[in-house]
């Protein structure tokens, strides 16, 4: 009797972790993947580091990814780029595991850019040769390249805000034309559009920013669209925003 009672629970238990065990997360048919470089969409990548801001990076990554869920437009595979594979922990906390080490190379190619705002990148981040590097090299091919908040010190430490208008971080405006005096920087407005360069004040405008890349790319049908799915009031007409060259 014992040794019945002893097999029924072995079996009980076999059934119990077949029916509860580990499973792989499900994964949205439409969900492009990123190491597809076919030209069907667009490869978003944002760039992050240890003490990059919550807000300027999931903005743009909830506006873009949301691409995917809309019909009849070319959508975005949005994947986090870093200088390691190991975990980032973001200036509030948050513990994101990067999908591609940048110093290794084996990246699929960046249609657009983003650079969100991180704690260090008026100081030390602007010290980093490598990622500087990088987001010059990734510029060249680049359709578009974007900052949010004082990710904007760092497109202009590259060089390649030369003869471009931009804009940042609002308290940090005066830094910002100290530190890179030869630059057209403008104030007062929430993002700046000049060429294949798209700077924002970042923050919570962050989506702003990210929406009206996504109404220039899409129309304006298709940003309301996404606007509305992240119960976000969007009309570009009251955005108060500058664009100085947007004929790509």
């Amino acid at each position: 009797m014992e040794t019945f009672i002893y097999n029924l629970c072995i079996f009980i238990l076999i059934l119990y972790s077949v029916a509860c065990g580990p499973t792989q997360p499900a994964i949205a048919e439409n969900t492009p993947d990123p190491k597809d470089s076919s030209p069907e969409a667009y490869n978003v990548a944002l760039l992050i580091m240890d003490g990059v801001y919550n807000t300027e990076l999931t903005a743009p990554y909830d506006i873009f990814q949301h691409t995917i869920f809309r019909e009849g437009i070319k959508p975005m595979r949005v994947f986090t780029v870093a200088n390691t594979t190991e975990v980032i922990t973001t200036f509030e906390g948050m513990r994101i595991l990067p999908d591609y080490n940048y110093l290794e190379g084996d990246i699929p190619p960046i249609d657009i850019l983003v650079v969100p705002s991180a704690e260090h990148h008026l100081d030390t981040d602007l010290e980093d040769e490598a990622m500087l590097n990088f987001v010059r090299k990734t510029s060249e091919n680049a359709q578009f390249v974007t900052s949010h908040c004082d990710g904007a010190f760092v497109l202009a430490k590259t060089g390649i805000l030369e003869g471009h208008a931009s804009t940042t971080f609002p308290s940090d405006v005066d830094a910002y034309r100290q530190m890179f005096p030869q630059l057209e920087v403008h104030e007062n407005v929430l993002f700046v559009h000049d060429g294949k360069f798209i700077t924002s004040a970042g923050g919570a405008k962050s989506f702003e920013a990210a929406l009206y890349l996504c109404e220039y790319l899409y129309g304006k049908q298709v940003a309301e669209s996404l606007a509305q799915g992240l119960v976000i009031d969007w009309d570009l007409s009251t955005v108060p925003h500058l664009v100085v060259d947007a004929d790509l």
